[in-house]
Parts: C-alpha cells; sequence; structure tokens
C-alpha cells in the first residue's frame, strides 16, 4: 500500500511552474535564458502599499486575525466591488485567502462531491481542473477554439450541462488568451444559465484592471443580476497591483457559500498574512491612476509580440483583450524539424526544442487544455521581448 494519498494520483504538478523552475535551472547553469513563462507583472508594488506595509509592521499588526479577513480589507472589498462593478456585498458576503488560488480551491472544497461536474471552458488555466479533481469533483472540459476567439459559445455551454453540474469556473479575460467576453456575449451565456437553476458560477476577475482597446470588462452577476445569489465573483491585487508575492485574493457570494469556506480556510491556513491585508486596503483604497499607466504598458508590449509572432513562420497570434498574455497556434508547425534535430511533434515538444535551442521559455498549450499552442507572458520589459520574438521568428524558420 502507497504511503502517499491516492488523490494526488489524479492530479499532476503545476505546468507553468515547472517550466519556470527549467528555465531558472538553465539560467543558474549560465545559458541565456529569457523566461516568458510566469504570470506576474515585471514592475514593483507601488510605493503607498509598501510604505502601508510597512506601518502595520511599525503598528504592531503583526498577530493573527480572523480566519477569512480583517474587517478594514473586507469593507475596502464592499467598496471595490460596489465602486467598480456595481455588486453590493456586506462584509458578511466576503472571503479573503491566500491569493485567488486559495479562494477558488476553498469553494469547491466546500461545495463539491463526488460524481459532482464543473464546466471548464478551455483554454483554462492550469489549475482549474486539478483543483476540482483535489475536492473530489470531475473536471467537464468544454473546448472554445481559435475559431470563436478562444471563447465559449451558448450551446458549447448548453451542451456540457448536466443534472449533475456544480459549477461552471468563468474567466474574463482569460489566462491564457487574453480574451474578454462583451457585455453581449456574457448575456448570451448568463442566458443559458438561467435555464439551468442548479449551475452555480466561479466567476475569475483577476485580470480586470487590465483591458485594452476599447473593451469595457464586465462580471456575470453584473451582466445578470438574476444569478447574484449563485455566483461567487472572485478577484484579487496580484495582478493589478503587482502584488503577486504579497498573496490576497478575495470574493463576495452568499453568505452561507462564505461561511462554508471560511471553516475550511479555518481549519487548513487560518488568516491571510496580517500585514499583506493592511497593504491590500491600501491597494483597494488609495490611489489608482496609475492602473491607467499600467494599462498602456501592456497594451503596448502586446501589441509588439503579437506583431512579431505573426511574422513568424507557421505561428498565427490572434490579438488579445486583455491580461498579459497571447496563445498562438502553431498548427503549422506541427510534423516539422528543428534545425538541431528535434521533431515537433506537438506543442510541448515545440516549447522543450524552444527552451533547449534559443534559450526562450514559454508553456506548451497542452497544460492549458487546447493544442497546438503555447502561452507567451508579456509581462517583461520591451527589450527582452522584441530579443525573444526575435529568437522565435529564427527558431521558426529554421522549421523543415
Amino acid at each position: 500500500m502507497s504511503f502517499l494519498s491516492a488523490t494526488l494520483d489524479r492530479v499532476k504538478p503545476s505546468p507553468t511552474i515547472a517550466m519556470s523552475t527549467k528555465a531558472a535551472e538553465l539560467k543558474a547553469a549560465g545559458r541565456d535564458i529569457i523566461s516568458l513563462s510566469a504570470g506576474e507583472p515585471d514592475f514593483d508594488t507601488p510605493q503607498n502599499i509598501k510604505d502601508a506595509a510597512v506601518a502595520a509592521i511599525a503598528a504592531g499588526k503583526t498577530k493573527y486575525t480572523a480566519p477569512d479577513g480583517i474587517p478594514e480589507l473586507k469593507q475596502a472589498i464592499c467598496d471595490k466591488f460596489q465602486r467598480d462593478n456595481g455588486l453590493t456585498y456586506t462584509p458578511s458576503q466576503i472571503s479573503v485567502g491566500t491569493g485567488g488560488k486559495q479562494i477558488l480551491y476553498n469553494a469547491l472544497m466546500a461545495t463539491l462531491n463526488e460524481g459532482d461536474e464543473v464546466v471548464i471552458p478551455a483554454p483554462y488555466w492550469v489549475s482549474y481542473p486539478d483543483m476540482v479533481l483535489l475536492a473530489g469533483g470531475t473536471p467537464v472540459i468544454a473546448e472554445a477554439s481559435i475559431q470563436t476567439g478562444f471563447k465559449l459559445t451558448p450551446d458549447q455551454l448548453e451542451a456540457a450541462i448536466t443534472d449533475k453540474t456544480k459549477w461552471l469556473i468563468f474567466n474574463s479575460p482569460s489566462n491564457p488568451t487574453g480574451a474578454g467576453y462583451t457585455w453581449d456575449e456574457l448575456k448570451a451565456l448568463t442566458d443559458v444559465l438561467m435555464r439551468h437553476p442548479h449551475v452555480w458560477i466561479m466567476s475569475d476577475d483577476m485580470y480586470e484592471h487590465l483591458v485594452f482597446d476599447d473593451f469595457e470588462f464586465c462580471s456575470p452577476a453584473q451582466v445578470e443580476p438574476r444569478l447574484y445569489d449563485r455566483t461567487l465573483t472572485v478577484n484579487g491585487v496580484s495582478k493589478a497591483y503587482s502584488m503577486t508575492g504579497w498573496r490576497i485574493g478575495y470574493a463576495g457570494g452568499p453568505a452561507p457559500l462564505i461561511g462554508a469556506m471560511r471553516k475550511v480556510q479555518s481549519q487548513s491556513t487560518s488568516n491571510p498574512c496580517s500585514i499583506s491585508q493592511w497593504a491590500a486596503v491600501e491597494a483597494l483604497n488609495g490611489p489608482q491612476d496609475y492602473l491607467e499607466d499600467n494599462k498602456a504598458l501592456f497594451q503596448r508590449r502586446r501589441d509588439l509580440v503579437v506583431g512579431m509572432l505573426n511574422e513568424a513562420s507557421g505561428v498565427r497570434c490572434p490579438t488579445p483583450d486583455g491580461a498579459f498574455y497571447v496563445y498562438p497556434s502553431i498548427a503549422e508547425c506541427i510534423g516539422k524539424t528543428s534545425a538541431k534535430g528535434t521533431k515537433i511533434t506537438d506543442d510541448e515538444a515545440f516549447a522543450t526544442a524552444l527552451l533547449e535551442e534559443t534559450g526562450i521559455a514559454v508553456v506548451f498549450g497542452a497544460a492549458f487544455g487546447l493544442s497546438p499552442n503555447f502561452r507567451i507572458s508579456y509581462a517583461t520589459s520591451d527589450e527582452a521581448l522584441t530579443d525573444a520574438c526575435t529568437r522565435i521568428q529564427t527558431f521558426c524558420a529554421g522549421l523543415t
């Protein structure tokens, strides 16, 4: 009998972390590596937020807090939901966790039983299916292709729902594609959900503030208020405020669900870091003007990367609506051989050869549930992106 839990046989380690780790190892060995695999902004946490954390330390705010957040942060989150999304929550409807990932995991652990199904549009963030599996549920993958802009259609959602469906996990703008749903596109999906009152919606809005051109962000409970009582709206400070390492995520939802999530968290990690919570209060309540500056920076980088990748032989790169990822197709590269003799059998072979032969780390599409593609995070400097895309162009030109 194995000492390890059989539950672990159902899941795999994060492919994005695995690729970042491999790139770091090669860099430590002296290789010239540019890693485009990690999903975090490359600039520092704003100074006012860091100052708030220092002030909290100086004030001795270093003790345990309530398991799912201090009152000041819960109120700041309520204010944010009202200000940005037109959603009204009370502090009893707010959960604060150690990153958005814990919020999602708590909700799944608190609600899933064996046999319960969770609809997950693909391409998906790598952790969604594995968290469902860890919680004892069954992921049901609904594939959204490049032909639909990587967005799920109402017919696809309808076909994926059964009497066993408990949740739809919804993410816009998307990791890994950057695809965002317009109000009308989301309304078409919520119309489907209104016909299935047993299905709840877990809306991952982590990239809300990173949208480009004239795209306007919207969230399911905002678009269809009748879904408010069965929607968990998830967000965090990691991406918009460059606070990935501070580990603060949060959600608003029905009080009974929030209470169940609190119970899970009280027996796992208890409260998120007290200092990070006070920093998050300042992030949400403090100046927001730099969010527009960040958007402009990322939009410029997006345009740079999309333009250069579409000049690479065999690569087709759609223009995303938001986040800081592109998800190009490499269908025309499959079956070819690299300049150094590697057979490109699939997108994992492409990503591996690209790293080993050119020093560029990306994440292969199979990790996100849709192939043949790869994901690039363009949350790095223009110089690094230009260098990386030039190497990708050279690599693709050498495929025969």
